[in-house]
């Protein structure tokens, strides 16, 4: 038996008003079925408790088939290639969802208790979170049209036949928040005759009504089936659409925020060693909200570093990027950010909206559809679209300067990864970036699809010569990308909620000071974010005066504190830093 005390009486009393909230008179036999959902998991897997973070986290972002072998299954061969090659480098790895699933890469979930047996088994993923910390994605907005959940609906029988929300076609919808083009009411043939549901991403994707209490409870085991199969990091997919009322924009509501609360207190109980992240692709301010004070999310994406990091790059000055991680309000205790400059998804521009001008935006789209990249569009309430989404890969987005083609590719992408790494967080690497992928055009027009462009697919001997080659751009990338990484995750200024003072260095630089939690390490990082040489000027740094000596961790060199200046070449960085 669990023993009772195990469930505080403030997590009851707490989230018995969360639940009224949400369903009202129903909430007593919710909160009761919750408790015993509680009570199996403790049984299963007794409360751990582990640092939930250090300077020595770096994660990885990878589809479970970015890399594929013949002889092994994709998971096994992701598994040997981070053993192999990134131990050192990688503290965990997030695996883009690995279920059996209809389309989307993924993201439309046929069964969330299985593993795709193309891809391998529940023992791989056990393998690898044994040897990495392991980050799964609840997808829990939506699920497959081909799911059996689904399957309730359509023959109008069985436990799950009221998780969807019947939509009428002739509705009103303009203020709902859109991220595709399709229209929302998608129709469906069922046994009762045809029918509309709600589909926010596609026809395939059919959303789920949290309106019925069932629908948490269930999302709640399948959270908690996930821990016991090795989850130490948890990202709510798409979690701002997740609750719905007609009349509103139907994102970001306070329902949402309760039910991540909820699965918040849950965590805090069952699991604390788990890391709940929110993955909310929105304005600056919508994406903050998700840390509900302390009480929501532990990790918020930077949804807005990549357009801004894009942006300095591709015109050569620093000014709206100082400008955004200036104005960044601290984190809450216990809080922290996952930056990342790319993923799976592409770039998103509505998290730029307010901090980049529009023309801004309306240039950097321009400038990318010159290196091969896709844009991704939005459905507007004026009936109209508008650009929702870069899809490129970042190492050819950063294959020249304001339209040109130049040499300085591979020193621009290590400029954008370096100030990825340097700003406070837990730095997230996608796989592509790590080797250099190009653009994958021939996925494109085999796919249809724009975010196939960065989705590419490795032949595991292919790559391995490539990366092995210091005579290509992938060899060069991977291996400055293995010593960049394995020599800062011993840097203490740079744990996840060690001090941030951003400094003004001019457009053409970017900087950051980063103080360990104890004071005993400081690390002044500066970027030169043009194509010309900028002359870092030391005494202009308040805060470096009084030092004598540095040390430059990425040049790997003595740097006399006596000096002025520091000559910084087109896109070169340098992490000063001093032991005090």
């Amino acid at each position: 038996m669990v023993d009772e005390t195990i469930i505080p009486n403030s997590f009851k009393h707490t989230n018995s008003f969360r639940l009224m909230s949400l369903y009202g008179d129903k909430a007593g036999s919710v909160m009761e079925r919750l408790l015993k959902i509680m009570r199996t998991h403790l049984a299963a897997c007794p409360v751990t408790h582990v640092k939930r973070w250090s300077e020595q986290d770096v994660i990885l972002i990878t589809y479970a088939d970015s890399i594929i072998d013949p002889e092994q299954t994709p998971l096994q061969a992701l598994y040997r290639f981070m053993n192999t090659y990134l131990r050192e480098q990688f503290s965990g790895v997030h695996v883009l969802p690995f279920f059996p699933f209809s389309s989307d890469d993924g993201f439309s979930v046929v069964d969330y208790h299985q593993v795709d047996p193309r891809l391998g088994s529940w023992d791989d993923i056990v393998q690898i979170g044994d040897n990495f910390d392991l980050m799964t994605d609840l997808v829990l907005n939506h699920v497959s049209r081909r799911s059996l959940w689904f399957k309730d609906f359509i023959e109008n029988q069985g436990r799950r036949k009221d998780y969807f929300i019947e939509l009428d076609p002739d509705q009103d919808v303009s203020m709902v928040t859109r991220p595709r083009t399709h229209k929302l009411a998608v129709p469906v043939e069922t046994m009762s005759g045809l029918k509309h549901v709600w589909a926010t991403f596609s026809g395939d994707q059919i959303d789920l009504n949290y309106t019925n209490p069932d629908v948490l409870l269930e999302m709640i085991e399948v959270l908690l089936f996930y821990v016991r199969k090795g989850a130490r990091f948890v990202r709510l997919d798409a979690v701002g659409f997740l609750w719905k009322c007609i009349g509103t924009t139907c994102i970001n509501l306070q329902e949402t925020h309760q039910v991540i609360r909820i699965f918040r207190d849950v965590l805090e109980v069952v699991a604390p060693q788990v890391v709940l992240i929110s993955e909310t692709n929105v304005p600056e301010g919508e994406n903050l909200s998700y840390f509900g004070d302390g009480r929501e999310a532990h990790m918020v994406y930077q949804f807005s570093l990549p357009p801004l990091l894009l942006h300095a790059l591709q015109k050569g000055t620093s000014r709206y990027l100082r400008q955004w991680a200036e104005a960044m309000p601290p984190t809450p205790p216990g809080c922290t950010y996952l930056n990342f400059s790319t993923s799976h998804d592409g770039i998103g521009l509505r998290p730029a909206a307010g901090l980049l001008p529009a023309e801004e935006i309306a240039d950097l789209v321009e400038s990318i559809k010159g290196y091969g990249g896709q844009i991704s569009m939005k459905a507007d309430g004026t009936g109209s679209t508008s650009p929702y989404e870069i899809n490129v890969s970042l190492f050819d987005a950063l294959m020249g300067f304001k339209k040109d083609r130049d040499q300085w590719q591979i020193p621009r992408f290590f400029c954008s990864q370096i100030i990825n790494l340097s700003l406070k967080g837990i730095p997230a690497i996608y796989i592509h970036s790590l080797t250099a992928t190009p653009n994958d055009f021939k996925k494109v027009e085999q796919t249809g699809a724009s975010r196939a462009i960065n989705r590419h697919q490795w032949d595991y001997r292919r790559l391995k010569d490539l990366i092995t080659n210091q005579h290509t751009p992938n060899g060069v990338v991977f291996s400055e990308f293995r010593r960049l990484l394995r020599n800062r995750r011993f840097q203490m200024a740079f744990h996840p909620e060690a001090d941030q003072e951003i400094l003004d260095l001019g457009d053409g630089l970017f900087g950051v000071r980063r103080t360990s939690l104890t004071g005993n390490q400081v690390i002044f990082a500066v970027s030169n974010v043009t194509d010309i040489t900028q002359e870092l000027l030391l005494n202009d740094i308040q805060s470096i005066k009084h030092y004598q000596s540095f040390y430059d961790l990425i040049s790997r060199r003595d740097i006399d504190g006596s000096r002025t200046s520091l000559r910084l070449h087109p896109y070169q960085s340098v992490w000063l830093t001093v032991i005090t």
